[in-house]
């Protein structure tokens, strides 16, 4: 593998963790209602759950484990946005950060469905 491709991958990696400690620490200032805290177990395990596949992918035994890894990462992305879109807000300033969070997972979503096509 050459050093833009480690680059790369190191990027995802770390990209798709930032993205769930930005939902742990969203999912923290959240009004602990019933729904509220059914929906925050929800997401953070989808929302974490794209980066354990995502490393789960670049170990994997073969192209077709790889392609199925990142069609879970791809899934898990595309959960975590509805599991969002369930939460009671009342504030404004947690409304632009679930906004935040979806607009990132929504482009975890297609660079996921990018590279399914690509390994086809």
């Amino acid at each position: 593998m050459s050093e833009t491709n480690t680059a790369k991958i190191y990027d995802l990696e770390e990209r798709t963790l930032a993205c769930a400690k930005r939902l742990i620490t969203f999912t923290n200032s959240l009004k602990k209602t019933l729904p509220n805290i059914e929906v925050i177990k929800q997401v953070v395990r989808s929302g974490g759950s794209v980066g354990a596949n995502y490393i789960e992918a670049n170990e994997a035994l073969s192209k077709k484990d790889f392609s199925m890894r990142i069609k879970i990462c791809k899934k898990e992305a595309k959960e975590s946005i509805y599991w969002l879109k369930l939460f009671e807000i009342e504030e404004n300033g947690l409304e632009s950060k679930r906004q935040l969070l979806i607009n990132e997972f929504t482009e975890l979503m297609k660079i996921f469905g990018a590279i399914v096509e690509k390994t086809k």
